[in-house]
């Protein structure tokens, strides 16, 4: 693959069009309820103090958009300042929210799109300065790990970056209610009437809906800033075919009795990567690579992945997986670290020919091994074909 080509599928940074910079129109509706709309086309000489100063001085509900995207930093330092305020986004048909907007659009505390109102795209990317086919990759990879990183924080599954990949830098994908749903783009469905908000310009006049209340569920948290289902129910899971049920969280506490694979098991607390679990009438304790979370991505069945590296931080296990010619996922693990496996699930039988047959030819570190995934709660990154020399495709936000 050329330089030219690789530097095309790149995010734009700096774009070549930066003539329409952002504004603030904020607005009143009937019921009381405060919005601002943010206008205009993100750019890297953008000074958002002057979004935040609208913030603090009108103190609005609702963040609506009309932007057709931009410079993606300044649209994720954006969505930041939304999720900082604790404020709700919502986008209508009527406005457009297309490419870098989506990111601004994610930071909502809650969120609320109609069907079509969201649009990504693979994006081209205006260098000032020439590139090498070594900078152009590290740049590729560099910035989907910004990308992923911001939208792991923000509760919206990277998966997302794929359907991205699958539309040209000169289209636009809008996406229906449902896959807004599937990658956690909205925080719920949001209703169907609308209260009439008319900005003070009088130039338009959107018809935002309510603000969806900030997610009280107790079906997510937010460590550290990632949004991570909470266990809640399972199966045994294990590569011997069952486990005891301890007294106490630990390896050498008292057995209750042994559970095979298969037994439901319900997650009532967790500790030391350790859950507080209720299955068959008894009530004890089961470690986290032991259950099958029904809450997580882990592979279904008695299905198996090759591991073939751990990170401690999301931007290294990207960049790792997207610099590989072997098709790779990252998942964000129990322990709050990044597991890059084969993007494949195989049968146990497979698995184990796979890894010995990967590891005589040097094609994967020789301490990989075959797991069934317990303790993997999301895929964050990467997981088909497509994303191989994939690197170059690294793209999905921008203009």
């Amino acid at each position: 693959m050329t330089v030219r080509l690789l530097i095309m599928m790149l995010v734009t940074i700096f774009p070549s069009v930066t003539n329409a910079e952002l504004s603030y129109i904020s607005g009143e509706g009937d019921d009381g309820l405060r919005f601002v709309v943010v206008e205009g086309t993100f750019t890297p000489r953008d000074d958002l103090s002057d979004f935040e100063k609208t913030i603090r001085s009108f103190r609005p509900k609702v963040i609506g958009f009309d932007s057709e995207g931009g410079n993606i930093f300044k649209a994720m330092e954006l969505g930041r300042i939304i999720r900082r305020h604790g404020l709700a986004t919502i986008q209508l048909r009527k406005l457009e929210c297309a490419s870098a907007c989506a990111l601004a659009f994610m930071g909502g505390r809650s969120r609320y799109a109609e069907p079509g109102s969201i649009g990504v795209h693979k994006s081209s990317f205006s260098p000032t300065a020439p590139f090498n086919k070594e900078e152009a990759v590290s740049a590729v990879q560099d910035v989907t790990a910004d990308i992923i990183g911001y939208m792991v924080e923000m509760g919206v599954k990277p998966a997302l970056l794929q359907l991205a990949f699958r539309t040209e830098a000169n289209d636009i994908r809008y996406l229906s209610g449902q896959e807004m749903v599937d990658y956690g783009v909205t925080l719920t469905e949001g209703g169907t009437e609308t209260a009439a908000l008319t900005a003070p310009s009088g130039q338009f006049k959107p018809s935002l809906p309510p603000p969806p209340a900030a997610s009280t569920s107790p079906s997510y948290v937010e460590p550290s800033g990632t949004t991570v289902p909470i266990a809640r129910s399972g199966r045994v899971r294990h590569p011997k075919g069952s486990v005891l049920l301890k007294a106490a969280p630990s390896a050498k506490a008292h057995s209750l009795r042994r559970f095979s694979n298969g037994v439901a098991v319900q997650i009532t607390d967790e500790e030391d990567r350790w859950y507080r679990v209720k299955a068959l009438g008894l009530t004890g304790y089961m470690h986290h690579t032991w259950i099958r979370v029904d809450q997580f991505d882990a592979t279904p069945g008695e299905l198996r992945l090759i591991q073939i590296k751990s990170f401690d931080n999301i931007q290294e296990a990207v960049g790792y997986a997207l610099a590989r010619d072997l098709p790779l996922s990252v998942y964000l693990a129990t322990n709050g670290w990044y597991a890059v496996t084969i993007a494949k699930p195989f049968d146990k039988k497979q698995a184990l020919y796979f890894t010995k047959g990967l590891k005589r030819e040097g094609a994967i570190p020789s301490d990989s091994f075959v797991t069934l995934g317990n303790t993997y709660v999301m895929k964050v990154c990467c997981g088909t074909s497509s994303l191989q020399g994939g690197a170059s495709s690294a793209s999905g936000y921008g203009r």
